[in-house]
């Protein structure tokens, strides 16, 4: 699997992801479809969107950020990676331990705020 315009860590980062969940290139059905949105007649006439699908889960991803079609095959693979991921760990994921991290800072703010206006000389 060779990217372009991709660093060779990042790249190395993706694969060893991959090890680690047990996802195999064999695995994954990707298709190539005309891009659409902004970027004019360019983005509108080549096929840089990309489907990927993994055929045991049948997780499937639609990647359309870059208009470099190598970039958005990495990308493709690196947000299908975290899908999976979320659906075997749960909440060990990633995904799911920034969703927390935030609900916790939010719910801390929201404290904060009902005890500064709880006890402020304005609502005496």
């Amino acid at each position: 699997m060779t990217f372009f315009k991709i660093s060779p860590k990042k790249e190395e980062k993706l694969i060893n992801m991959m090890n680690e969940l047990d996802v195999k290139e064999k695995d994954l059905a990707e298709n190539f479809v005309k891009g659409h949105g902004k970027g004019g007649q360019k983005i509108n006439k080549s096929s840089t969107c990309v489907i990927l699908k993994h055929l045991p889960t049948g997780i499937t991803v639609k990647c359309q950020k870059e208009r470099s079609l190598s970039l958005n095959r990495f990308l493709a693979r690196r947000l299908l990676l975290e899908k999976i991921e979320d659906l075997k760990k749960g909440k060990l994921s990633k995904i799911n331990k920034s969703q927390e991290k935030v609900r916790k800072q939010k719910k801390k703010r929201k404290k904060r705020s009902k005890q500064k206006y709880k006890t402020s000389p304005m609502n005496m």
